[in-house]
């Protein structure tokens, strides 16, 4: 008998994420959803329910947290285990897997990735559609890979560390890994040639940090002309504060 997955959230990505599961061999009994509007609705032919309800019809059930953002992710998957749950691991058939690939609970890997050797993942780790992972890398729990994103050999991605869409990662030294921090983020498209601090976001290429713009005001040498000629006081405004005075 085919395993049960019951898919927390139902947008776009959740409904991604139980056709992966189908593909994976499971059964999608339910999705489950904290929106009451949604609740009682099906959804491509799959009932939307409270958590309660899933675990009262669905006890045998496994949970796929399918959410991008990793604090969401965090959350819900906390909420699933205490209301009873196990966590659900997908890994799609058409993924590269070698067998010096360790997967962490609850972790959900789409179609086309491709990992290499010596590799670690944490919990509810996400790797979307067509990622490449090096060796010797090291990702931490509800950290999250875009579609297309590229780590090189010898990184560590912390906890809860976002990589965009596109983006790379360019490779550390052994003993010396290139660190993307705890909550740290990555913009799409950018390029990674340096350890990026904790909670800091990064983009371009090479990828640097955001910095907050200066409120500047720059004006036309027609607009300074015209402020000057306002602060400056007229000849006879002269003459009647020097008669003042």
């Amino acid at each position: 008998m085919s395993q049960e997955v019951a898919v927390y959230g139902c947008g776009g990505f959740g409904r991604g994420i139980a056709w992966l599961a189908q593909m994976c061999g499971a059964q999608v009994v339910c999705f489950i959803d904290d929106d009451e509007a949604t609740q009682g609705k099906l959804i491509n032919a799959i009932p939307a329910v409270t958590l309660t309800e899933a675990r009262r019809r669905f006890p045998d059930a496994r949970v796929a947290v399918a959410v991008n953002d990793p604090r969401t992710r965090e959350m819900l998957a906390s909420k699933a285990s205490g209301a009873g749950f196990g966590l659900a691991t997908l890994v799609h058939p058409r993924v590269e897997l070698s067998p010096w690939v360790q997967l962490g609970e609850g972790s959900i890997v789409r179609e086309g990735c491709c990992f290499s050797v010596d590799v670690e993942l944490g919990r509810h780790v996400l790797l979307n559609m067509d990622c490449t992972v090096g060796h010797d890398v090291v990702v931490g729990d509800f950290a999250s890979l875009a579609p297309g994103s590229h780590v090189s050999g010898f990184v560590h991605l912390g906890r809860r560390a976002q990589v965009g869409t596109g983006a790379v990662i360019l490779q550390g030294w052994q003993g010396a890994p290139l660190v993307i921090g705890d909550d740290a983020v990555i913009g799409a498209g950018a390029c990674v040639t340096k350890s990026v601090p904790p909670g800091e976001t990064v983009v371009g290429v090479p990828a640097r940090p955001i910095v907050r713009a200066r409120a500047k005001v720059r004006l036309s040498s027609h607009s300074r002309r015209e402020l000057e000629l306002v602060r400056r006081p007229s000849r006879e405004e002269s003459l009647e504060r020097t008669h003042v005075s």
